[in-house]
């Protein structure tokens, strides 16, 4: 627990993110004195995650607290924090934070104008808004960005601390391309994971899961050690009649995923070529056999 001041933590709303947020402040010694919840599964989170605590509307719920929690998507929060302000429910010497990831401190300046002290805390993980997301904290960065105030970046870095992660400065100019990196790799990932599986599916396997787990791990820990020089595949080799064929099997079974088989194996090939893995007649001969194989 914190040996700091104890805070009253106000959460809107709890979602995945919100609920799970507010129960590792509590954990930190914080009290959560109200939280905002809408939908059924938010009021089930509020009920399991932070049992006891006060639903009540946004703008009550930055009322009563210190520390004022906006866990919405990106395109809510502007109006929500103008709507806050213009409310009265926001005032000088509260803390003030959102979780948004493309967003940094900027989006809080109605707040900063009343001596609102802003905050940017994106913690760089999935959320299932389940009591084991705040286990997982433990192993997770949080992406702190704040005004030009190194008070306000301190106290970032602390709350970053109490939640259980690791806080990683990230200057406000940068937020966008680091929620497009993490987007990028995370949610792609899902994407590119789960169409290999139904490949494998359609290919008569099946426990797609069990065959995939340990090839998809392996290659994981070689890309986050190794970088480039990790990577391994018909690509990284140049081998033609390979790439070829599997375009045949996609062009004949899953059409859909042609498209996206040939971007990444251009981009595959590009980086190899930087990596030394490949050299540029064999990369030029790559991107051709992948676009006549798309005509």
């Amino acid at each position: 627990m914190s040996a700091g001041p104890r805070l009253r933590v106000g959460v809107v709303s709890a979602g995945r993110v919100g609920a799970v947020l507010g129960a590792a402040l509590t954990r930190a010694g914080h009290e959560v004195v109200a939280v905002s919840a809408v939908s059924d599964a938010s009021l089930r989170r509020a009920e399991e995650l932070l049992p006891g605590v006060p639903v009540r509307p946004p703008d009550e719920v930055a009322d009563a607290a210190d520390l004022v929690v906006l866990a919405v998507p990106d395109d809510v929060l502007p109006g929500l924090v103008r709507g806050l302000a213009a409310t009265g429910s926001l005032r000088s010497g509260q803390i003030l934070l959102h979780t948004c990831g493309a967003h940094g401190a900027a989006v809080l300046e109605p707040a900063a104008e009343l001596g609102v002290l802003t905050l940017a805390l994106h913690p760089a993980m999935t959320f299932t808004g389940r009591a084991e997301d705040v286990e997982r904290l433990a192993t997770a960065c949080v992406a702190v960005t704040a005004p030009e105030d190194e008070a306000a970046w301190n106290v970032g870095e602390v709350l970053a601390l109490e939640l259980g992660g690791e806080p990683v400065r990230v200057p406000e100019g940068s937020r966008r391309l680091y929620h497009a990196a993490l987007s990028h790799g995370a949610n792609h990932l899902i994407t590119l994971v789960d169409e290999a599986a139904d490949l494998l599916r359609q290919a008569g396997i099946e426990i797609p899961d069990r065959v995939l787990a340990p090839v998809l791990s392996a290659s994981l820990d070689n890309a986050l050690r190794f970088g480039d020089r990790g990577l391994t595949g018909p690509v990284s080799r140049g081998d033609l009649s390979t790439i070829r064929a599997h375009l045949g099997s996609l062009r004949a079974t899953a059409p859909e995923m042609v498209a996206g088989y040939v971007a990444m194996a251009k981009r595959t090939a590009e980086r190899a070529e930087k990596a030394g893995l490949l050299d540029s007649r064999t990369v030029t001969e790559v991107h051709e056999a992948l676009d006549e194989e798309q005509r």
